[in-house]
């Protein structure tokens, strides 16, 4: 049989397969957690594509023996541009295109349909495609290679050792300039981000702690399809940028806590280029390597590990179906698809307009819930080399968009069958948390949750061939080897325990902080005293029972000394960070003498309105004010005239925004500057949301100094 006709029978069965996938393919389903026949569909894929594998088998076995084999790509592409005509393109085209297709069927894990394949194949298509081929290769793209294609089994042990043993070597880095202003009072996009970081690498080696230089997306090591749109896009790094890329885009885990509206757009853009470039070498290196086994003798004793227990290697950790749309929104822009199945079903469900507040509430505030803010979603994504697919199945999905919530509901619910199952994130090698400081206003023991589950052993091995599986895996060192992204806008106890406890990566971890030198207090105009208190907390553990007692015993005997106003009530806002503090102090004053309002995130609407008539009046001498009231609603509260803060807030801008009522109070005239105070209550315990208020040069003699009772004016 000639070439052509071989051809010509086996696209006709190819055809005749994909139109019978077309024909029969059902709707898929809503999330992972749903009942789906998609994978009935990639089976029957795989079954129709085997008749077709044997042929595409006997016409390779027919075409080897005419086409030389390992030629220098360089050499190729001159001699087929000047000596090759277009049908011999054509021809030898799709003679590596059957090549890789017969190596697909026979994979186990990664099925690989017509439109799914690989950007760069390896041998004669390297004529259209050119150098690109050479990216995950040491001379151009080191970092992939190094730690997922070939890593240093002899260094790869002794990192590991001393991640085992939590020994590592710190470098402190700075991003900006040394001497800036304020950076609390830089409001504009265009304002230099300044701040430090600390990266650390399991290694006794100084060298290991030497990073490359990235000033641009030319020179991190893109694959070709990226590079255009990435520099279109994306373009030169800014000095925080510089700061941060290097570690990024050689896998090591990189805590960011200077997350801010104004560099989240580039921070989002950034992660997802790193994303799909590590999918698309990740894929290349399996069709490389398929090509390989297809090619190889009987008697040749040959193995590629080069996969995962399953297919999903990207974990999105979103809180909002609207952040969800911006991801998906950056990938697009980054990698042009000709085709993105599911796409209007997926923007029905997940966008809406983002119009829906005021100009009054703030930047940060808009961002996170403008749009479509539910917060419990899931949706698998598949990436073909033509096609971007919306709802796939998590077992055929390359990467996962969830919320912490969404995940854990899929994971703990649904039918027996799925009820249980994680295994679709055992061979995660990349998770970004976005917005991870919202996540604490949620539930953070759902975040705490997924990452628990995060590259466990599969209870099943899902028609994985464990022969490509890499060695890591099957070791359980998979975590120590995925990196992990988490963008925040301030860090706290809870997000540095996820560093400490999930961030342990054999290429090293970076953590970053914005420069908190001067402190949020300095940029304050509002002329008002505000005195912090320090009290005695011994253990961490009972810090809430010391709080509790220093408030009945100080601060409610001076509450209830204030004069009474001719006009008005004495409208003390009480600010309380924690809800388990609040059912505490308003169980407490149920007894009292006080009269008093109650504001927190579920308190109906019509009881809020007049909570805050009754406040606003004098009717209510206290309000209490929860942190996750002002997180979710950000009211405007009128007729306060005295602050008491019953903790210090995580958000900075919470102490902002509270003390902002007492300033429009006395703007208008309802109140002195010199009677206006606002008070903070604070332990020993709480450095870190501290420093970020009264600044770094301030924080160390608050907490340790003999004195308890520190103004500012």
């Amino acid at each position: 049989m000639s070439t052509a006709s071989s051809w010509t029978t086996i696209q006709a069965a190819a055809d005749c397969s994909r139109e019978t996938e077309k024909i029969h393919s059902p709707e898929p389903e809503d999330t992972e957690s749903e009942p789906s026949d998609e994978s009935d569909d990639d089976e029957e894929e795989e079954e129709n594509a085997e008749p077709i594998s044997n042929a595409y088998s006997a016409l390779l076995q027919s075409l080897a023996s005419t086409q030389p084999q390992d030629r220098p790509s360089k050499k190729r592409k001159a001699q087929s541009v000047e000596d090759s005509s277009a049908g011999q393109q054509e021809s030898k085209r799709r003679a590596k295109q059957s090549d890789l297709d017969s190596a697909a069927d026979e994979e186990g894990n990664e099925p690989v349909d017509d439109g799914e394949l690989g950007d760069e194949p390896e041998a004669d298509d390297v004529e259209d495609e050119g150098e690109d081929t050479t990216l995950d290769n040491e001379a151009n793209n080191p970092f992939f290679d190094k730690h997922f294609g070939n890593p240093d089994e002899d260094e790869l042990a002794k990192r590991l050792k001393r991640i085992e043993a939590n020994e590592w070597a710190t470098k402190k880095l700075e991003a900006g300039p040394t001497k800036a202003a304020n950076p609390w009072k830089a409001q504009k996009p265009s304002h230099v981000d300044t701040g430090k970081g600390v990266l650390q690498v399991a290694s006794t080696e100084e060298k290991a702690l030497e990073r490359p230089r990235f000033k641009s997306t030319r020179n991190v090591g893109l694959k070709s399809k990226l590079i255009e749109n990435a520099q279109k896009e994306i373009g030169e790094f800014n000095d925080l940028e510089q700061t941060i890329a290097p570690s990024l885009f050689s896998y090591q885990d990189v805590l960011f806590g200077a997350r801010t509206v104004q560099n989240a757009g580039r921070l989002r853009d950034l992660t997802c280029l790193h994303a799909l470039n590590h999918i698309l070498m990740t894929r290349d290196r399996v069709l490389k390597n398929n090509a390989k086994l297809a090619a190889a003798k009987e008697d040749e004793d040959v193995e590629y590990r080069d996969q995962g227990f399953a297919r999903p290697k990207i974990l999105f950790l979103l809180e909002t179906k609207q952040a969800c749309v911006r991801v998906l929104d950056s990938i697009t822009r980054l990698h042009t698809f000709e085709q993105q199945e599911n796409k209007k079903r997926f923007l029905d469900s997940f966008s809406q307009p983002e119009d829906k507040f005021s100009d009054d509430k703030p930047d940060d505030f808009k961002e996170l819930f403008e749009g479509n803010d539910e917060n419990e979603f899931r949706v698998g994504v598949k990436l073909t080399r033509k096609t971007l697919k919306l709802y796939s199945t998590f077992y055929n999905s390359d990467i996962i968009f969830a919320s912490a919530l969404g995940l854990r509901r899929a994971i703990e619910t649904g039918d027996k069958k799925k009820r249980g199952d994680y295994d679709f994130l055992s061979s995660i090698e990349m998770v970004i948390m976005d917005q991870a400081d919202a996540t604490l206003m949620q539930n953070f023991e759902h975040a705490e949750f997924v990452f628990d589950h995060l590259n466990l052993q599969p209870k099943d091995p899902h028609g994985c061939d464990f022969s490509r599986v890499r060695s890591w895996y099957l070791d359980g060192h998979a975590p120590n080897l995925r990196q992990t992204i988490v963008l925040s806008a301030f860090l706290t106890p809870k997000i540095n325990s996820l560093y400490y406890k999930h961030m342990r990566n054999v290429a090293g971890r970076l953590r970053y902080t914005p420069d908190y030198t001067s402190g949020l207090i300095e940029s304050l105009s509002y002329g008002v005293k505000q005195t912090f208190l320090r009290f005695d907390s011994p253990s961490h553990l009972t810090d809430p029972d010391a709080r509790f007692k220093y408030f009945h015993s100080s601060i409610l005997p001076s509450i209830s000394r204030l004069p009474k106003p001719a006009t008005g009530g004495v409208g003390v806002l009480v600010f309380i960070p924690s809800y388990l503090d609040f059912v505490r102090v308003r169980n407490s004053l149920v007894d009292s003498d006080f009269s008093y309002g109650l504001i927190q995130e579920y308190t109906d609407p019509t009881d809020v309105r007049k909570a805050r008539s009754h406040f606003m009046s004098g009717k209510h001498s206290l309000l209490l004010y929860t942190g996750r009231a002002h997180h979710f609603h950000r009211y405007q509260i009128r007729g306060v005239k005295r602050v008491v803060f019953y903790g210090v807030p995580e958000n900075p801008k919470f102490y902002d925004e509270v003390v902002g009522f007492i300033g429009k109070s006395v703007e208008r005239g309802e109140i002195s500057r010199q009677e206006a105070s606002v008070r903070v209550a604070f332990s020993k315990w709480e450095r870190l949301e501290l420093e970020r208020i009264v600044g770094t040069k301030r924080v160390g003699k608050m907490i340790a100094d003999r004195g308890d009772v520190f103004d500012f004016v």
